[in-house]
């Protein structure tokens, strides 16, 4: 394997990080790179900015899936790479750049040494919103080449190179984005009695929202409420009369989801009455937990233990969301975390990931895939 190639390939995706359901010159890179391949032993279908391809098996019985996404952030980068992104203001801050790559290194090999059963690569726009694996597993495509298993992976920025890192069962949690509107009656400063104050109504909202998790959720479960971002007003000297409040939702069960969104409703309601203003909820994206089917995890761990120079340990459940959820929720599979090696963690504008880890992920997943899809079906 040409270990430098897909080094520049992480390079040049690097360079052009776009957001979900734009991912065009993504698409076009990724499309140009696949087309070069022989074309007797691949099929390539566009969905949206996304893409499938199927490597056809010798004598296939099964089709088994692998997906890598796609999208960046709007993260302005702060790393000192010379091949920094190209598109102000946008960054591989979550390391898709890293998953298609990986993707690229598996698919070639197995064009080159074919094996029994076919291979469903998926490249998934749109991970990080507004979510790009349910509508793209419900597509026409997916539905003609529904995989029998799949998997995917995530680097792990705190993990060493050549560390593997999952679990049976719960991986990550469910997420849902959140978004409050108020808005009231705003006015002069010096004529507080005549107007319907925003800010301070979102002031109180906000402590109102960190009792939900402490006196609503069961302390043997876990769930976090996050406001991340607070706007509201014009100018210092006018009431507020909007504000908006952004934030994020995290559970490690479905039931919690549902309960913590139901009391933000109740207190969102009381803030209505108790400030005389109008609000309105919007949830955004959600993204259903990732539950790793256990056997298939489980073997998994020993297969890379006991076949493969790497390590698998078992890691717990993380309050992370990942868009994948949706495609182990309809089809048995697994995701794994992969050890990178960065001071910074996900989401960080210097996030700067090890880049050996390219390697051994491709590595690992071509022996894994090659056991898997020579197996002769019972």
């Amino acid at each position: 394997m040409n270990k430098e190639k897909y080094i520049q390939i992480r390079r040049d995706l690097h360079k052009i990080p776009e957001i979900g359901f734009k991912e065009v010159k993504t698409q076009a890179y990724l499309v140009n790179y696949l087309q070069k391949l022989p074309s007797e032993r691949i099929e390539l279908k566009i969905w949206e900015t996304g893409i499938f391809l199927l490597v056809k098996g010798t004598k296939p019985e099964r089709i088994i899936g692998y997906r890598a996404d796609m999208d960046g952030l709007p993260i302005t980068e702060e790393t000192n790479y010379d091949f920094k992104s190209e598109h102000e203001g946008y960054m591989h801050a979550c390391g898709h750049d890293f998953h298609m790559t990986i993707a690229l290194g598996i698919l070639t090999h197995f064009v080159e040494n074919p094996v029994r059963d076919s291979l469903l690569f998926l490249f998934q726009p749109a991970e990080e919103g507004p979510g790009g694996a349910e509508p793209m597993l419900n597509s026409k495509v997916a539905k003609e080449w529904k995989p029998d298993m799949i998997t995917a992976l995530h680097i792990s920025p705190e993990l060493p190179v050549g560390t593997i890192a999952t679990k049976p069962g719960l991986l990550f949690a469910n997420t849902s984005e959140l978004f409050i509107d108020l808005k009231g009656k705003g006015g002069h400063a010096a004529y507080p009695h005549m107007t319907n104050d925003m800010v301070v109504a979102a002031c109180s909202l906000v402590t109102q929202l960190q009792s939900v998790v402490s006196r609503n959720v069961d302390p043997l479960d876990s769930a976090v409420i996050t406001i991340g971002k607070i706007t509201g007003g014009t100018v210092q000297n006018i009431i507020a009369e909007n504000a908006r409040l952004e934030g994020t939702i995290r559970t490690l069960s479905v039931k919690s989801m549902e309960k913590v969104k139901e009391r933000i409703e109740a207190l969102v309601n009381g803030v209505e009455v108790g400030y005389n203003c109008k609000a309105t909820i919007d949830y955004g994206a959600m993204y259903h937990q990732v539950y790793n089917q256990e056997h298939l995890t489980t073997e998994f761990m020993k297969y890379v233990n006991e076949n493969t120079s790497f390590t698998a340990n078992e890691c717990t459940e993380a309050m992370t969301g990942e868009d994948f959820g949706y495609m182990v929720e309809q089809i048995p599979g697994f995701m794994f975390w992969l050890g990178v090696n960065s001071d910074y963690g996900l989401h960080h504008a210097k996030l700067q990931p090890d880049e050996s880890a390219i390697n051994v992920a491709i590595q690992l997943m071509t022996s894994y895939l090659s056991y898997k899809a020579n197996e002769v079906q019972a």
